[in-house]
């Protein structure tokens, strides 16, 4: 695929990018290594001062920034609005945090025959962030804020169709102050990444992908013997019990599937009932479902927009289809329709059998699948049955039962009675196949660092 902005309500390619030269690379590595060698004595204040400047452009920016994205991509303008001001809250939050995250760690001195000793974090240095289009400037800026204020330094390569957003964000930091160097957006191919992992003054990597894409980066870092944070696929259950507030389940349930046109990586997706609420859960979901105005995503009443590629669409097509020629019912939806964009709606199937992909692909668009259990241990085995491990959502109000989940579902997060989210305060990531490392918290904005020991005698 080019580097284009290719608009996904009409499918018209607004503006296409040349890859960048292997000088041009060159050039952008060699800033960046130079840069970092001022940058990483830079003390917290100053950091903190040219983040919140970037903080406030945004925030002067953020109707633009989010028209930019929904163009590019297709989400909601009101989701884009959303996503900009999660993102500057994210640059604020690690503004103001950072250098707590990052204190030096005393250990009683005498216990180890020292006057001093501590354990100290220290930058690793200039990081290729490999970045996806479906949340386009937060999936950047949560990996970005907190790698900026550790004193690392940023390369990114975001989608390739999402040019137009990876320009900004350089513009954004540079405009916030931060030094030449700090942050650069390299537009290049897949083809390119290699070279620039494997080169000596890249010193970690982080990918949101795919798991081919993350399986790429990791083996290629591996050999390289080089940290990396990998954030991938999701097929989260949303399990629901007797016990749940369905009225709350059917309202998360809906938000969940449909967000970003149903391009989340974090989102629910298979939706595992017990037998005593299937039928009230299930119509009341459908109902919801079917009633989802599709549309226009700069249209203020649109609630779903387009998928952000044509082929995403042929992709999600293809599990419904397989599917229903297995077996599966089609409760609502599962039609593409005519006309320009490639928009597709708000569909839930029924009946998946392990011998359909939808039971263990995930369905990247605005497809559920519904799952009816008799209990909670078939709740939680069919839950895990995935190779996936990102997100897990469980409704229940019974203490044991939110004990279980707690306990045996296998994901990188938890959530209970609530919708899975991410969120500066906690830590963000997945098992499993979904990948490794932490993004966000304290966990996150040490995942780049060194931990270097301190041992000072008399």
């Amino acid at each position: 695929m080019g580097i284009a902005t290719v608009n996904p309500a009409t499918g018209e390619t607004l503006q296409s990018f040349r890859p960048a030269t292997d000088a041009a690379v060159e050039a952008t590595i060699g800033r960046a290594y130079d840069g970092w060698k001022s940058y990483r004595v830079t003390d917290f204040a100053q950091r903190s001062a040219w983040m919140r400047a970037s903080s406030d452009l945004l925030a002067v920016d953020s109707a633009d920034v989010a028209r930019l994205m929904t163009t590019e991509m297709g989400k909601t303008l009101k989701a884009a609005r959303a996503e900009v001001d999660k993102c500057i809250r994210a640059l604020n939050y690690f503004a103001e945090q950072a250098e707590q995250l990052l204190a030096d760690e005393p250990v009683e001195a005498k216990s180890v025959g020292a006057v001093r000793a501590y354990a100290r974090y220290e930058a690793m240095g200039p990081t290729l962030a490999v970045m996806p289009w479906n949340f386009p400037l937060w999936q950047v800026i949560r990996f970005a804020a907190p790698a900026l204020m550790a004193a690392n330094v940023v390369l990114l390569k975001h989608a390739s169709n999402v040019p137009q957003t990876a320009l900004y964000l350089e513009d954004l930091f540079r405009r916030g102050g931060f030094p030449d160097g700090c942050f650069q957006t390299l537009l290049i191919t897949s083809g390119q990444v290699e070279s620039v992992l494997r080169d000596p003054r890249i010193a970690a990597a982080t990918l949101t992908g795919s798991e081919l894409a993350g399986r790429s980066v990791a083996a290629i870092c591996g050999d390289e013997v080089k940290r990396t944070v990998l954030e991938l696929g999701g097929s989260d259950p949303f399990v629901v019990m007797p016990s749940a507030d369905l009225d709350r389940a059917v309202e998360a349930a809906v938000t969940s599937r449909i967000q970003n046109n149903g391009q989340t990586c974090i989102a629910a997706k298979r939706f595992i009932v017990h037998t005593d609420v299937y039928d009230a859960f299930t119509d009341a979901f459908v109902s919801r479902m079917r009633a989802l105005r599709v549309g226009d995503p700069l249209d203020s009443h649109t609630q779903v927009g387009p998928l952000a590629t044509e082929q995403g669409r042929v992709e999600i097509d293809e599990l419904v289809t397989d599917a229903v020629e297995r077996g599966a019912q089609l409760l609502c939806g599962g039609r593409v329709p005519d006309g320009p964009g490639w928009f597709y709606p708000p569909t839930v199937v029924a009946g998946i059998t392990p011998e359909m992909r939808m039971y263990s692909e995930e369905a990247f668009g605005p497809v559920a699948s519904v799952y009816r259990v008799s209990n909670i241990d078939e709740a939680i085995e069919i839950a895990n049955a995935t190779p996936f491990g990102l997100g897990s959502n469980a409704w229940t109000t019974a203490a044991s039962e939110q004990k279980r989940f707690t306990r045996d579902l296998e994901a990188g997060q938890v959530f209970i009675n609530g919708m899975t989210g991410s969120y500066n305060e906690l830590p963000f990531g997945g098992t499993k196949r979904s990948g490794y490392g932490r993004e966000l918290s304290a966990h996150g904005i040490r995942e780049f660092c060194n931990l270097k020991t301190i041992w000072v005698g008399a």
